[in-house]
Order: structure tokens, then sequence, then C-alpha cells
């Protein structure tokens, strides 16, 4: 199992949205990021777990836990045209884009951005890292584990 952080900003899908959909699942849209996509459609393994991170916000920080609980397949947003995640260079024989789906594990109280840079044991997490504006992003087991402690 690996384990992943997942920024979505809660202007578009919030941790309380996905506490709403049907089976509080969704479909994980919009990734317009190579690495981001790499990740999603080479590692990303059924019961992966990641922490749901809202971004661009008053307070980002880590909401929630979920669960990968379908395989990475074709983002449908990159053929609508005119939509913001519209790719003209992507074709249905040839995609560019994926996402897979992520079901809600449990909400969490919010971990913030700034509580968790107040930790030695997080200095090397990818979130903390300067310059860092990957949407998708491994974990490190050792971190998932300081995390899940700090959560509870």
């Amino acid at each position: 199992m690996r384990y992943w952080l997942m920024k979505s900003e809660p202007s578009d899908v919030s941790i309380d949205d996905l506490a709403t959909f049907p089976n509080q699942s969704v479909d994980w849209y919009g990734v317009r990021n190579y690495q981001a996509r790499n990740f999603m459609r080479d590692q990303m393994k059924l019961g992966d777990l990641a922490f749901f991170y809202h971004s661009n916000c008053d307070v980002p920080g880590i909401v929630g836990i979920v669960e990968v609980s379908k395989l990475a397949y074709p983002d449908r947003l990159q053929f609508i045209e005119g939509h913001k995640y519209y790719d003209p260079k992507s074709t249905s024989e040839n995609p560019r884009w994926v996402n897979v789906d992520v079901k809600l594990v449990r909400k969490t109280r919010l971990l913030s951005l700034q509580e968790l840079r107040r930790y030695p044991e997080l200095e090397t997490m990818r979130i903390l890292q300067r310059g860092n504006r990957l949407s998708i992003t491994p974990v490190d087991p050792r971190e998932w584990e300081f995390i899940m402690r700090l959560l509870e």
C-alpha cells in the first residue's frame, strides 16, 4: 500500500461535499500536471490511502482521509470543448489525462499547513518543500504514521 496527499480546492470539492456524494465517492478530475497524472496512472493502486487536503483557501490543510476506489481512467472533462479542463490535443484514442476515484474513509480535524510545518519529523514532506505546487504527492509511510498520531 502507498500513501498520498491529494489537494482539492474546497470551492470545487470539499471534504463536506464528498461526504454528501453518492457512495461518498468522487472522480479526482482536472489534474493537468504530468507528474501528478503519472502518480495516478502508474502508481496508485486500489486501497491506497490519501490525505484529503484543502488548498487555495483561508486555512489550507489536511481535512480527511480517502481511499483509492477505482484505478486510473480517462478524465472525461478533457473532451468537453469549452470546459476549463478541455484539452484539444487529447483524443479518445489517445487521452492525455486520467483520474482515479476516491472514497471517503473519514473526516478529520483540520491539520493546517502551518501546524504541519512545526514538526521536524515532517521537514522532508513534499507538501512542505519550497515551490511544491503538485496537486498529488506521495507521502512516506513514516510521515503518514506521524500525521495519523497527530490526528488521533
